[in-house]
């Protein structure tokens, strides 16, 4: 069966297509749990933070769970319209990530201040300052806003995480018995070689010890001539002898 997986070659493309589709996703479901419950928004690289909207309150333009990226400007980059992330220090705003469409700007003596207000709010939010402001919003990744809403099902959660790491540590376990197999083939192919080789080898011997063992006869027989001929000679000249005597 494992020499047939291995032969298989549409098989073999599937398996790596779905292998490589789990670990992505498993990764992904990985960085937005990360995002969601680690991430304080503290730490910015290159400029860049990453979001998770809680409220509904962008509706319908950012949906609960979506995934948002902000990138640090310069406060006189923002204009109205845009969608800015800061941190309230107001009110019910006080201490609370808050990402809003900018309706007012104003600017004093270099330093500017904003008005903003959700889409889906009747109110306005408190101002702010540029010092609240983390970045400008300036894209909504879809793929991780997907992943973020699977996330907040928590059966969609386990299916989306256990699925596919069955199917990576199924794979896992199909190549490591492929292997297991190769190497066994491997060794039992070394083996035989072997075998032929030391059977050859004895071949070789057998044919030595008979040409040897022919040789010994050989020599033995010449021995037994060289014995007989030397009685016949010893008997002639003993014969040769009495008959002088006589």
């Amino acid at each position: 069966m494992l020499k047939k997986l291995k032969e298989n070659k549409a098989l073999k493309i599937i398996g790596n297509i779905l292998y490589t589709i789990s670990f992505i996703l498993v990764l992904l479901i990985l960085i937005v749990v990360l995002i969601q419950r680690f991430s304080d928004n503290n730490v910015a690289i290159a400029g860049i933070r990453i979001f998770n909207v809680a409220t509904g309150s962008m509706e319908p333009k950012y949906n609960v769970g979506d995934v948002l990226i902000s990138k640090e400007v310069d406060p006189s980059e923002i204009e109205i319209g845009d969608d800015i992330t800061y941190e309230g220090e107001k009110g019910s705003f006080d201490g609370k990530i808050v990402t809003h469409q900018v309706i007012e700007k104003k600017e004093e003596n270099g330093k500017y201040t904003f008005v903003t207000k959700g889409i889906a709010n009747n109110e306005a939010d408190p101002e702010i300052s540029e010092n609240q402001v983390y970045g400008k919003v300036i894209y909504k990744s879809v793929i991780l806003s997907f992943i973020s809403n699977i996330t907040r099902n928590i059966y969609l959660f386990y299916f989306c995480i256990i699925v596919p790491m069955a199917i990576i540590i199924a794979k896992m376990i199909v190549d490591f018995l492929i292997r297991r197999q190769e190497r066994k083939e491997e060794k039992e192919a070394e083996e035989e070689k072997n075998k032929q080789i030391i059977e050859e080898k004895s071949k070789e011997d057998n044919e030595d010890d008979k040409i040897e063992a022919k040789k010994v006869e050989k020599t033995k027989d010449n021995e037994e001539k060289v014995l007989i001929e030397k009685e016949k000679t010893e008997k002639k000249n003993k014969k040769i002898t009495k008959k002088g005597k006589h």
